[in-house]
């Protein structure tokens, strides 16, 4: 029987599946999880819609949501973010609906997003938060059902507590980005390794001896800068907040407003969650042949449109991912990946191992709202400690690492206060 769908081709499926196979043999933690769903289906009755990035590592994450016995349903949740061989997998093996096209418009992205809603979930799982916010803003008919959702990316997290602060949000939303086993280690290596990753299958070029922007100092963007340095690159920040900012200078980076880096830089990434990041004055200062690219998770942080208005007619698709963008006083300028994520764009995205502890956050996450939603109120929630640390001792029991245990005398001394020097 196959699923419900909207996919590139159902005839790449057999390729898809063994892509998922070989990323689950690096999810250990997820694995372990998607074993107890199966056996103890603490997810049966429910019905959970995801739009997050269809990929290998979200796949697993589908099947041991289906395992656990909830009805599943994925859209994708950037229009670049697609695997197409995945999608297929998916629905002909596992019967799971999808509605996701690698390169699909944006009429098609939101049609998929309604496609998704119309399960009807009682869980919703985001990544950015457009699932939660077409809800709220065109179907509010179904808020009734939902009790609560979770949501994968700073992004997505950002736009929520900006809905709790305006009163706008409606059932409660844990949200996984803030669990230490996620924006450490996701947000850092993840997308450290695979945003370098896409910008070089996207360019080919050498990152050594080059100077690489790197706008705004959070996790994700730690992760690049400390890649790029890696890879030999002299790396400069970006910054408004005075503490990430002196916490970069601490690290060794160069700090400089983004109007002067701009004259200097060979590469611009940027990773903020923040609106025209790279704008006008920036585009103008920089040299001929820069090249730009975004790892936010939406491609409003690089201003296309003044990047349109400055270039000398419509830009020339040079490379897969790459487009020439010649500007009116003879320089040009290369944007990857139409600004959108450059990791998912021209590359696979993070590497199963560091997603295995995102994706066990989100199924655990699930579970959670199924026994505790009701006693939740109606604002952003951070994972439960518990929850966060039963993935830190999976992860590092899969990994073969063990840990010391406190003595009897150092737990009464850590809780006591009469014994000093």
């Amino acid at each position: 029987m196959t699923a419900d769908h909207d996919i590139r081709d159902v005839q790449l499926a057999e390729g898809g599946r063994y892509r998922i196979d070989w990323a689950r043999n690096e999810m250990p933690v997820l694995s372990a999880i998607h074993e107890r769903f199966s056996r103890e289906k603490p997810l049966a009755g429910l019905r959970i819609a995801a739009c997050l990035h269809v990929t290998t590592e979200t796949a697993n994450l589908m099947r041991a949501l289906q395992a656990g016995g909830a009805e599943v349903v994925l859209c994708a949740s950037n229009p670049l973010s697609t695997q197409d061989d995945v999608a297929a997998s998916l629905v002909m093996h596992d019967e799971i609906p999808v509605y996701a096209i690698k390169g699909e418009d944006n009429d098609t992205y939101y049609a998929h997003i309604q496609s998704a809603l119309a399960l009807r979930p009682h869980i919703t799982m985001d990544d950015g938060a457009d699932l939660v916010g077409t809800i709220h803003q065109d179907r509010q008919e179904l808020i009734a059902e939902i009790m609560g959702g979770t949501e994968e990316t700073t992004t997505g997290v950002i736009r929520l507590r900006a809905m709790a602060e305006d009163g706008a949000l409606q059932f409660p939303v844990i949200a996984v980005n803030d669990s230490h086993t996620k924006f450490l280690f996701d947000n850092r290596y993840g997308t450290g390794q695979s945003t370098m990753d896409g910008i070089i299958r996207a360019t080919n070029i050498l990152i050594a001896g080059r100077c690489v922007v790197v706008a705004g100092y959070g996790w994700c963007s730690r992760g690049i800068a400390s890649r790029a340095r890696g890879l030999g690159a002299e790396v400069v920040i970006t910054e408004v907040d005075p503490l990430r900012a002196l916490e970069a200078v601490m690290d060794g980076y160069r700090v400089l407003p983004m109007k002067e880096a701009a004259c200097q830089g060979d590469l611009f990434i940027t990773a903020t969650g923040n609106h025209s990041v790279l704008d006008g004055e920036h585009f103008s200062r920089m040299k001929s042949g820069a090249i730009i690219c975004n790892s936010g998770h939406f491609n409003v942080e690089i201003n296309l449109p003044a990047l349109e208005a400055l270039a000398d007619g419509p830009p020339q698709r040079v490379r897969p991912f790459v487009d020439a963008y010649p500007m009116k006083d003879g320089r040009v300028l290369y944007l990857l990946g139409e600004g959108r994520l450059i990791n998912l764009a021209a590359a696979e995205g993070h590497p199963a191992s560091v997603m295995d502890m995102s994706f066990a956050n989100q199924a655990l996450s699930a579970e959670y709202l199924s026994q505790y939603a009701a006693e939740l109120s109606t604002e952003v929630h951070t994972i439960p400690t518990a929850i966060d640390r039963e993935i830190a001792t999976l992860k590092l029991y899969a990994m073969g690492v063990r840990l010391d245990e406190l003595t009897e005398r150092q737990e009464a001394y850590m809780n006591q206060w009469q014994e000093g020097t």
